[in-house]
């Protein structure tokens, strides 16, 4: 299901202890380096959603973001035809573990971008935005629909 939100402040706060203890749907967490930063996320979780992705979007403000959910991991390569922005792309395992960062993807590019073979979650942000939050492989995500008894850095964990 792909939802709208509006709102939600960006945080890019200092110290663990900074993040709240309930997940929202429309919300994905990353800690890691010492910060952790919340994104208000659109979440593409069907092959008509993923296959959309960020298409068309002239500019998208700081604070928001694209989660792409797989049923299972697996082998996820990503493109950007037809999309506008320069996006950082990072690429997660079922854990919410970041494996990898794919960083400023270049607009309009339709050359292959691979993210790792055992990828169930890629989180896009603005392009810039991973370095300068420290986020990169080992950072960890969260989010509802990872199987909470199998992630990282589960909802219920404050």
């Amino acid at each position: 299901m792909k939802f709208a939100v509006t709102g939600a402040a960006f945080a890019a706060m200092m110290g663990a202890g900074s993040a709240q203890a309930d997940c929202a749907f429309d919300q994905v967490e990353v800690r890691g380096n010492g910060s952790s930063a919340r994104f208000t996320v659109d979440v593409a979780d069907d092959n008509a959603e993923r296959g959309q992705g960020l298409m068309f979007v002239e500019e998208m403000a700081r604070s928001r973001g694209m989660l792409f959910v797989f049923d299972q991991p697996q082998p996820v390569s990503f493109w950007m035809r037809n999309t506008l922005i320069p996006l950082d792309m990072i690429f997660v395992g079922a854990d919410g573990v970041v494996r990898s960062v794919h960083e400023n993807a270049t607009p309009l590019d339709e050359s292959s971008i691979f993210g790792g073979n055992d990828i169930q979650y890629v989180l896009e942000i603005n392009g810039g935005l991973a370095q300068r939050l420290g986020i990169g492989p080992g950072s960890e995500l969260r989010h509802p629909s990872m199987d909470q008894d199998a992630a990282a850095w589960a909802c219920a964990d404050g």
